[in-house]
């Protein structure tokens, strides 16, 4: 390819348990299935050969398929637990495409459909990033809400305490420095790193860096009231 980083497949994986908003992934938001709005920008981004769902679920594959998703597998029920890692869904997706298919892309780009105000212009420059640094990972965040050094904790007595200590004193938030989190959104990983490390964030891992209102992780039913909200005042309607 021309980014020199061999072929790279984007992998939205969507388990059928989910607890906190029963069937989820497939819930309607906004006029589509939560898991279209993944799928849609994803198929819009070219440097993405492929868009595979990873679902243990029929009725979600389905869904996926229809939207254009390819699902050449349905995910084991053990790797679709509530305790199930995203990192064993990825391994599993590339250990079947090695053994099934003989291919192995040189990156795999998790995209979880929890992220859905996420664009397929964020896809690309985190592929943008990855090319330019050579890197092994590219992970996406945004800033930390709240700071960390603003974050408290309440001690067996009940007294409050800070979460961590902050030796300059009392300072305003516009003078902390930044301090980000992991969104969720993107993980872009070299597939030989995840193999090895079985993990998403190793060393030399860059950061790309999203605004607040793309980076909400639906995951509770306030989530999805915000979600709702979000979409409305975007488009107006729905």
């Amino acid at each position: 390819m021309k980014n020199g980083m061999g072929e790279i497949v984007g992998l939205i994986s969507a388990r059928g348990g989910s607890k906190s908003i029963p069937r989820k992934n497939i819930k309607t938001l906004a006029g589509k299935p939560l898991i279209a709005w993944t799928i849609e920008v994803a198929r819009k981004c070219k440097e993405l050969n492929r868009v595979i769902v990873s679902t243990d679920d029929e009725e979600i594959a389905n869904v996926a398929r229809q939207w254009g998703a390819e699902v050449p597998f349905i995910r084991p029920s053990e790797l679709a637990r509530d305790d199930s890692s995203s990192i064993s869904a990825v391994l599993h997706a590339i250990h079947w495409m090695e053994e099934n298919e003989g291919f192995c892309p040189g990156y795999v780009m998790l995209l979880q459909p929890t992220s859905p105000f996420r664009t397929s212009e964020d896809i690309q420059q985190s592929i943008d990033l990855a090319t330019k640094h050579r890197a092994v990972a590219v992970v996406s965040v945004c800033e930390a809400e709240p700071h960390p050094y603003l974050c408290k904790r309440i001690l067996d007595n009940g007294a409050l305490a800070d979460f961590m200590s902050m030796k300059v004193g009392y300072l305003r938030r516009q003078d902390l420095p930044p301090a980000y989190a992991v969104n969720g959104a993107i993980y872009l990983n070299q597939c030989s790193s995840l193999l090895l490390d079985q993990t998403f964030i190793p060393t030399g891992t860059i950061a790309y860096a999203m605004p607040q209102e793309r980076s909400l992780d639906v995951d509770t039913v306030w989530d999805w009231h915000m979600a709702e909200l979000i979409m409305k005042n975007r488009d107006g309607h729905y």
